[in-house]
């Protein structure tokens, strides 16, 4: 079953999709966060196959993170932490419901959402039974960085691939360092990558499995940023037996 579910977060409203398994009781569940301008959707078929798999999925619109978000926000009010105060949210929500089986809740997340995920496990460690990253942007402090050598060089509204970011999307992550704020996480972590990202290098996720303490990194063979329809199936697989 599935229907739209929206959660509040103070003022805003996050808009997102809740995919029900069959029957009753309590079920594991699993919240995916999508990518630099993505939506909800761009997991419906993982959703689909997880809740067919016996687990509650949810995907939502990060608050003002797509041209196209059905949540509220401007996309000019986006920050990375913003998304992961946007994910603390549906997460203590998602956890509440009385059909959820609080001590299996899993985190799923693509690129930009891989690293927001990743920000938002080290808050909620204790909770999070495990992580699935797909090709996580561990990397977008530090391209930042070097694009703008100075906070006097951000422009105030930034175009950047379709997507209309304010100045403090790049001012807010200016002295943050990732990898020193990843690695807390004790329980297991899957990150799946293509050897062929030319937006994500695959050395980030190779460095983030030597801070995590208990990670494995699956290296898809031919695959860029954003899988073809086979590897998709072939991470969707690999996601659910880590799950399982």
């Amino acid at each position: 079953m599935t229907e739209e579910l929206i959660i509040k977060n103070g003022e805003k409203e996050i808009y997102g999709k809740i995919y029900r398994p069959e029957g009753d009781g309590k079920f594991p569940a699993v919240i995916l966060s999508h990518g630099y301008n993505g939506i909800h959707s761009d997991f419906t078929k993982e959703c689909l196959y997880f809740a067919k798999n016996g687990y509650i999925a949810y995907a939502y619109d990060f608050c003002g993170g797509s041209t196209r978000s059905k949540s509220s926000g401007n996309s000019t009010d986006m920050t990375i932490f913003t998304e992961k105060e946007d994910l603390l949210a549906v997460f203590d929500y998602i956890s509440a419901l009385p059909e959820t089986d609080s001590e299996r809740i899993y985190l799923f997340g693509g690129s930009q959402g891989g690293l927001v995920t990743a920000l938002a496990t080290e808050e909620r460690a204790d909770k999070v039974k495990g992580v699935i990253l797909y090709f996580p942007a561990f990397n977008i402090p530090d391209d930042w960085r070097r694009n703008y050598p100075s906070v006097d060089a951000i422009p105030d509204v930034v175009d950047f691939w379709g997507l209309k970011l304010g100045k403090n999307f790049f001012v807010s992550m200016r002295e943050f360092d990732t990898f020193e704020n990843i690695g807390g996480f004790q329980k297991n972590v899957l990150i799946i990558h293509g050897d062929k990202d030319n937006i994500v290098p695959l050395s980030c996720s190779e460095k983030a499995i030597t801070i995590y303490p208990n990670a494995e990194l699956i290296v898809l063979p031919g695959e860029g940023h954003g899988f073809s329809p086979a590897g998709g199936q072939t991470a969707m697989e690999k996601a659910l037996e880590f799950m399982q």
